[in-house]
């Protein structure tokens, strides 16, 4: 069997593991100078606006929610299909998740439902860039001043996408990014928080820390129950390290994610996902299997990929069909395009370290298995 090639793999240089060694060296491990550093090199990134770093994009969102003051009775409409984390933060809080349907190609949230699925108990839109596509922000940005609702992006897959030209997370409400190993860019765990007035970064600061303030070095208060989720200096170095590289990784991710449009512009075998412009950061490549004319599951054909050495993901399966969310009276058939995609969705390979070859084997394994096990 041939190395092998999996769906993801970080890329991380010499420079920043010397960089890991130094701030190892220095005996400051927790948040520190290097923490600052990188927020604001984000910033900077963002065209200057405020950055706050966490553990976890999940507990960012969390986090985010808090400062905009939702929480009991209060409802948060979002998509059906994404990483079950974008629903549980809302659960987390105390509202509750009103999911709609995404958009069959573009798994991102369908804007019409958004609206029609809003009540009097609506207090914000938290909507996906799923892959990496942003969302038509426009449209969202014009729903949510129509009905005075927060948006909480979840831009856990789209650091370094754009709309319109602009970076996202450079504009609108609260942007919360991932940085994940399998993100574009990684602090081996970690995220981001960009935007938000003085208070709720001060709310941001003060969940992320205990909701402790000092104001003398034996002083200390605590405001609120906060939790704990400090980014340490080491994921900052990663993190560090990994944005000087991101336009040259996203660059490539564009040319990779062209390279399977190119060898499938022809009675594809699968269904593949909306191409996007420019903007798009290609976090993932996930087209979708036509299973009704195969003689195999979806898992038959990871394992027949595995088997010739290529790995293969899934992301995602439909959120409200999980136990947790049926427990909230969701069930199947409400959201038909995420239930399918959850179905269908395999993600391919697509990492900047690949070369054009690799996709060129992909393509050539899954249209030979697909083709050779048509009904």
């Amino acid at each position: 069997m041939k190395t092998l090639l999996p769906f993801t793999r970080p890329t991380i240089d010499e420079e920043t593991i010397q960089a890991v060694a130094e701030v190892l060296r220095s005996g400051w491990l927790a948040s520190g100078p290097k923490v600052a550093e990188l927020e604001a090199a984000l910033s900077r990134y963002l065209g200057g606006r405020p950055v706050r770093t966490q553990t976890s994009a999940t507990a960012g969102l969390e986090m985010a929610l808090r400062a905009c003051g939702i929480g009991e009775g209060d409802e948060v409409i979002t998509p059906a299909l994404s990483f079950v984390a974008t629903a549980n933060v809302i659960v987390r809080v105390g509202a509750r998740p009103v999911f709609v349907d995404v958009g069959l190609d573009s798994r991102n949230i369908d804007l019409d439902q958004a609206e029609a699925a809003i009540t009097a108990r609506t207090r914000a839109i938290l909507p996906v860039h799923f892959a990496g596509l942003p969302v038509d922000m426009d449209r969202l940005y014009a729903l949510a001043g129509r009905h005075e609702l927060r948006v909480i992006e979840d831009a856990a897959h789209a650091i370094g996408s754009a709309w319109g030209g602009r970076r996202i997370g450079s504009f609108g409400d609260l942007v919360c990014f991932s940085f994940h190993p399998n993100k574009n860019i990684t602090t081996i765990e970690g995220g981001a928080i960009s935007g938000g007035s003085p208070e709720e970064l001060e709310a941001i600061e003060l969940h992320r820390w205990h909701g402790q303030v000092r104001s003398a070095a034996d002083q200390f208060d605590t405001l609120l129950a906060g939790g704990k989720a400090n980014l340490s200096d080491v994921a900052a170095a990663v993190g560090l390290g990994q944005l000087r590289h991101l336009e040259q990784f996203n660059a490539r991710r564009r040319e990779l994610a062209a390279r399977y449009f190119e060898l499938w512009s022809d009675t594809p075998p699968v269904r593949l996902p909306e191409r996007g412009d420019a903007g798009h950061s290609w976090h993932v490549f996930t087209p979708l299997l036509p299973l009704e004319r195969l003689r195999i599951s979806r898992l038959q054909f990871m394992e027949a990929m595995k088997e010739r050495g290529i790995g293969v993901g899934v992301h995602y399966p439909a959120i409200h069909l999980f136990t947790a969310y049926r427990a909230l009276g969701y069930r199947e058939g409400q959201f038909p395009n995420a239930e399918r995609i959850g179905r269908e969705t395999v993600t391919l390979p697509l990492f900047p370290a690949m070369e054009l070859t690799d996709v060129d084997r992909v393509v050539e394994t899954a249209t030979e298995i697909l083709r050779g096990a048509r009904r």
